[in-house]
């Protein structure tokens, strides 16, 4: 089994620039890089700007991540009031 290269946000940044003066195909072969993922690269700073590569673990939109930490600890309290309704309703009197 063969491991996926991992590259830097700021490897990913500069093997841009480069291509964007020396070309895609230039670059790729001086980086040992494909020049498609170069390509792909561009286009995620293109769309995102400085939030192209977040990184493993770091989620692209903070506001994103804060709700779904936010909707995972109500569906936690919902679990725990439903078993507390059940122990709850089932004593006798």
């Amino acid at each position: 089994m063969t491991q996926r290269k991992s590259y830097t946000k700021e490897f990913k940044e500069q093997a841009v620039r480069l291509a964007q003066n020396n070309g895609f195909a230039q670059t790729g072969r001086d980086l040992g890089v494909h020049p498609s993922l170069i390509r792909t690269w561009k286009n995620r700073i293109a769309e995102n700007g400085a939030r192209a590569f977040p990184g493993k673990g770091n989620p692209r939109d903070e506001e994103l991540a804060q709700v779904t930490r936010e909707n995972a600890r109500l569906r936690e309290e919902v679990a725990i009031l439903k078993k507390a309704v059940g122990i709850f309703s089932s004593r006798p009197s």
